[in-house]
């Protein structure tokens, strides 16, 4: 008995049902990356994330390091009086405070990089040719619906990102209102806002890069009160090690955090001069590729674009 048919037709039947779990897939991801309560949520499990595994690194190695390097050093101050203690980098950051602000910087660092590979996926759109029109066509009002569907094919986790929206509200105002100006109006307003909105996702990489310096106040103010504390039993046992060791916890935490929120604050300018550039670039592709090529009416010189019919995807059978 000839089997091949059979096993044709399951394959061909379970093709589209792969398919439709596949685009299901990319849906649900793009979804989750929309999706504001899942924004939080995953910024503080990332969090909880970079803690835990800096207080494993400061378990086990840091402080042990730190304290052998201290016994170190002390043995070689007592062979020799003349011997000048070195600065350990281990001993900087083994207190708390400078452990809080490596936290916060680590976790400013992933979301800048979480950010800026969005920027970086938007801007490969740019590169893109969305519209597909052939040199010496234009968009009609009767073509924009044409228009969308082709901006529709865009990959879920691409569709709600600033060119698409962009392209897709001009085609949307030249199709109700029939004017140019309005759609060259729209392109700016649009792009306004999509700026701000990209600026707003930095919220909380500014608050890891303001919480830095606070932290390093925090270590400031504790070591300082520690040090006054001490002061009295300084003087009366004739023992200044009571009196630098909280002087040492102040500087020493001010030190990292500053150090730190430099380094946090060159990540977050590079980032905005990064969206401010894909902001612009993004109004002079919306000018160049479709603003220029709208016409309320075919002149001379003019056709239609020969726009093949696309084939609506998965995503858009299930729309539908």
């Amino acid at each position: 008995m000839d089997f091949g048919g059979v096993d044709g037709g399951e394959s061909r039947a379970l093709r589209p049902v792969h398919t439709e779990y596949s685009m299901a897939g990319l849906d649900f991801f793009a979804n989750l990356e929309n999706n504001k309560t899942f924004d939080r949520i995953f910024n503080v499990g990332l969090l909880l994330f970079v803690t835990l595994i800096v207080q494993a690194i400061y378990a086990i190695h840091v402080r042990p390091a730190a304290e052998a390097w201290r016994a170190q050093e002390q043995q070689l101050v007592n062979a020799d009086v003349n011997y000048k203690p070195k600065r350990s980098l281990l001993v900087i950051i083994e207190e708390p405070e400078p452990e809080a602000a490596i936290i916060m910087c680590i976790w400013s660092l992933l979301l800048a990089g979480r950010q800026g590979l969005k920027v970086s996926r938007c801007r490969k759109l740019l590169d893109a040719d969305l519209m597909q029109m052939p040199p010496g066509s234009c968009v009609l009002p009767d073509d924009v619906r044409d228009h969308l569907r082709q901006l529709d094919q865009i990959q879920p986790a691409l569709a709600e990102s600033i060119v698409p929206r962009v392209l897709r509200s001009a085609l949307k105002r030249f199709g109700a209102t029939q004017n140019v100006q309005d759609a060259a109006t729209t392109v700016h307003q649009v792009v306004e806002i999509e700026a701000a909105r990209m600026d707003s996702e930095l919220a909380m990489v500014r608050f890891g890069a303001w919480s830095i310096p606070a932290i390093g106040f925090v270590g400031t103010v504790r070591g300082l009160g520690e040090a006054l504390q001490s002061a009295q039993f300084a003087l009366s046992s004739n023992n200044p090690g009571a009196l630098t060791g909280g002087l040492g916890v102040s500087f020493n935490s001010t030190f990292t955090a500053l150090t730190l929120s430099i380094i946090v604050m060159y990540v977050i300018h590079e980032l905005q001069l990064a969206q401010e550039r894909l902001a612009l670039d993004t109004q002079e592709y919306a000018e160049e590729h479709l603003i220029s090529n709208l016409r309320t009416s075919l002149v001379d010189g003019t056709e239609r674009p020969l726009l093949s019919a696309p084939v609506p995807s998965e995503r858009l059978i299930r729309q539908r």
